[in-house]
């Protein structure tokens, strides 16, 4: 065994045990995520990583087929982190939430504009 054939196994070596420390500390975060969408970030993450490790073991084996697994991958991962970013966003805009929001703003408004807007319910009608 050559020297180059030495580095590339420690470099490969070395990147496989350094991406399974971040796969076991990624799974803990979601795991222990407080919010969604942390344990949506850590996912994303999560993705990354396999495709790191495909990659890792395609160098290792030689065989390329893996880089095109890691790209079909990282395409599913995309798609999946905007599916999730999605539900995030319709489930952050509930009703209840719209209607506790309104509230908010109209509690913020310059006592002027609340004054107009009083002012225009007594005559009955919108601007």
């Amino acid at each position: 065994m050559n020297l180059p054939d030495q580095i590339e196994a420690l470099a490969t070596g070395f990147a496989l045990v350094a991406l399974s420390a971040a796969l076991l500390i990624t799974v803990w975060r979601i795991i222990r995520g407080p919010t969604l969408p942390d344990r949506v970030l850590g996912l994303d993450m999560l993705v990354a990583i396999a495709i790191g490790l495909i990659a890792v073991v395609a160098i290792r084996t030689g065989f390329n087929l893996y880089i095109d697994i890691a790209i079909a991958l990282g395409l599913v991962g995309f798609l999946a982190t905007v599916a999730f970013a999605r539900f995030i966003l319709a489930r952050g805009l509930s009703p209840e939430k719209a209607s506790a929001d309104d509230g908010a703003t109209q509690a913020k408004r310059a006592p002027a504009a609340r004054a107009s807007t009083a002012h225009r319910k007594r005559k009955g009608g919108r601007r």
